[in-house]
């Protein structure tokens, strides 16, 4: 059962309100979403393989095993987390799979607070109905 406009319009006024009053903390609710973190967490890998790879250089020059082989396992721990990320990541205008965090709403990249507190209300409904029968 969706909303009806009374409630919709009441809620897009506290939308509003809410970024009228604190954009900032209005935009952390909305979130980034997954394709933004796991990019992220791919670009931080490659900081962490280039790291590595200063820590073999440093222990080949200063005739340090122990050093080589610690650069070399974390070049190879962060080349693992760039492959995985790259696979984990949607496709732009992709869907990401059911269940995950930050799922997108009819196609739209960035959903607003009123849509996500719509669809936490419809699960909801869905859930009492389904567990009442």
């Amino acid at each position: 059962m969706p909303l009806s406009e009374h409630e919709q319009r009441m809620l897009e006024q506290m939308e509003r309100a809410l970024y009228a009053e604190d954009p900032k903390f209005a935009t952390a609710l909305e979130g980034s979403g997954l394709r933004t973190y796991t990019r992220r967490r791919v670009y931080q890998a490659m900081a962490g393989f280039l790291v590595g790879i200063a820590l073999l250089m440093t222990g080949m020059v200063a005739k340090q095993i122990w050093v080589s082989v610690m650069g070399f396992l974390v070049m190879l721990g962060c080349a693992v987390l760039v492959v995985t990320g790259w696979r984990k990541a949607p496709k732009p205008g992709e869907q990401p799979a059911a269940g995950a965090p930050h799922a997108r709403h009819q196609g739209r990249q960035r959903r607003s607070v009123m849509d996500r507190i719509e669809q936490r209300w419809q699960r909801r409904r869905d859930e009492q109905q389904g567990g009442g029968q």
